[in-house]
């Protein structure tokens, strides 16, 4: 599956090409943290996006996450190894410096419990926004769902950063 998602990833940044000389395509990464809960435990992970705006209403972003805070259940240590995604992304820009936005795609993550590692995958959707305080630099709240094996609900926060 994880080399499913790298050829998919591929092909949309290789039919992106075209639209990155257009004028109004726009490229953004973002960094933040991201809290994870995965009942009955809640992970951290340090975040990274790489994304693409084909227009102010559309694009496309890749995701990629490190765990930085584990959990424990039971006396077992839960840890996130990594998580990846691609996304379809929708914005409704509401002023100059704001926008709101739809994301949904598919994403992979690997767990680790108790020394024993496992992932899984499966469809990623979510919401969020976005608020600039200068033409480049801004901030980016979103909550994502990842409908893994068992559930996990992703609240994050990141710095945006559009190149």
């Amino acid at each position: 599956m994880k080399s499913l998602l790298i050829a998919a990833s591929v092909a949309a940044l290789s039919l992106a090409a075209p639209a990155l000389a257009h004028a109004e395509a726009a490229v953004y990464g973002t960094i933040g943290y991201a809290n994870i809960d995965i009942d009955p435990v809640s992970l951290g992970a340090l975040q990274g996006r790489l994304g693409v705006g084909f227009t102010p209403n559309f694009g496309i972003e890749g995701e990629i996450a490190i765990g930085v805070a584990d959990d424990e259940i039971l006396g077992v240590n839960v840890e996130l190894s990594n998580s990846y995604g691609l996304f379809a992304v929708g914005r409704l820009p509401v002023s100059d410096n704001v926008n709101l936005f739809v994301r949904g795609g598919f994403a992979s993550g690997e767990v680790d419990v108790g020394g024993t590692s496992g992932s899984e995958d499966g469809a990623a959707y979510g919401a969020g926004v976005e608020a600039f305080f200068t033409p480049n630099d801004g901030v980016r709240f979103d909550y994502t769902r990842y409908d893994f094996g068992g559930d996990a609900d992703v609240w994050s926060v990141a710095y945006v950063r559009k190149f």
